[in-house]
């Protein structure tokens, strides 16, 4: 993870433009609209979803034959539902691709999965790891304060790329208020990490862990970074109520 670096809400959209100081090579790629702090999730009209959205449901579920690959149902239902409230409000511009991680699951076994929607095709599924303070192999405390090294839940936006102490590396931007809505001020970002391997867990018996971003396999990363970039959905999902009862996306009535 990138070393903290705090700055007030009104400067973000300058920040896209510069990167971050300790960046090189930066790649700004998308800008937000506007902040998410901004935007009332809770109040996008359904019938402004696309149908190709709103059609895919637990059928498609059953149909690409997800559960077969280890991806939890609910957490695809979850992630196709925010898909298209973010997409409504017109931030979302990589329509046929989600990412969806079940931190339910331990480190040990391969919980990222990146779907393109237009074939039920599972493009990556591998290994991600998790805030050294949410857990050891499994993660189970989660938080969206600066310098608590736990993982913020929910429903991000993929942002531009750089390249920095941790490689080439993907922004992010939380869109749930007060749940992970100051990733950009954590520098939660994913990026290639060597502690995400086969060979660590073989010898640790669980992945390592980051101060908070979602980190990949070093060998994977520029693949799956180029693949989600600019503008995709990212869903973290963990059953925990502390989120599925505060998340405005989940809770919302469709």
């Amino acid at each position: 993870m990138l070393k903290r670096i705090t700055y007030p809400l009104v400067m973000l959209t300058a920040l896209l433009i510069m990167g971050h100081t300790k960046s090189t090579s930066v790649n700004t790629g998308y800008h937000l609209p506007k902040p998410f702090s901004s935007i009332s999730v809770n109040n996008f009209p359904v019938n402004t979803i696309p149908a190709s959205i709103t059609g895919v449901k637990s059928d498609r579920y059953n149909l690409w034959q997800l559960g077969n690959a280890g991806l939890s149902e609910i957490a695809f239902n979850y992630a196709i539902k925010g898909l298209g409230y973010l997409n409504a409000a017109n931030i979302i511009t990589k329509r046929n691709i989600v990412s969806i991680v079940d931190f339910s699951k331990p480190s040990t076994q391969k919980r990222l999965f990146v779907i393109d929607l237009s074939s039920g095709k599972i493009l990556f599924n591998t290994w991600v790891a998790h805030g050294r303070n949410s857990g050891n192999e499994y993660a189970n405390e989660f938080s969206n304060l600066p310098e608590s090294h736990q993982t913020s839940l929910g429903f991000y936006i993929t942002m531009g790329t750089y390249t920095g102490g941790n490689g080439y590396s993907l922004r992010l931007q939380g869109c749930e208020k007060g749940i992970n809505d100051k990733a950009f001020e954590r520098a939660i970002v994913i990026h290639g990490a060597d502690y995400v391997s086969n060979r660590f867990i073989n010898s640790r018996g669980m992945l390592g862990r980051s101060y908070g971003c979602p980190a990949i396999p070093t060998e994977l990363s520029k693949k799956i970074i180029d693949v989600i970039k600019n503008g995709s959905c990212i869903f973290l999902y963990h059953p925990t109520k502390k989120y599925c009862t505060r998340s405005k996306i989940i809770t919302s009535q469709v």
